[in-house]
């Protein structure tokens, strides 16, 4: 919905004040749940030269949601504390969305 157009993102504004915090944002965009395009894009950034890349968003634990598998073959280092503190923060803001769903098959 986001990368189409059809609603607004107001996380990367969030985000990006929070980066800026401590560092600047060189580059920002907005990229569909594709993870060819997902990659290609982290890719080109790298190819760059940029220090760290970050990624956010998505549509949440959804068979569409995949920027995840999109950026682990990629990945020099993975920082496990990063998203440790964004669970932790989402958490704090949507108390159930780490509740456990029973699907009956």
């Amino acid at each position: 919905m986001v990368a189409s157009g059809k609603k607004e993102d107001k996380g990367p504004d969030r985000d990006r004040r929070t980066v800026e915090e401590v560092g600047s944002v060189d580059i920002q965009a907005v990229c569909p749940d594709e993870p060819g395009r997902i990659a290609t894009l982290v890719k080109a950034w790298a190819a760059e030269g940029l220090d760290l890349i970050l990624t956010t968003g998505g549509t949440g634990l959804s068979p569409r949601d995949r920027t995840p598998e999109a950026i682990a073959p990629i990945l020099d280092r993975e920082v496990p504390g990063i998203m440790e503190a964004a669970r932790a923060y989402g958490q704090e803001r949507m108390p159930l969305a780490s509740c456990p769903v029973v699907l009956r098959v």
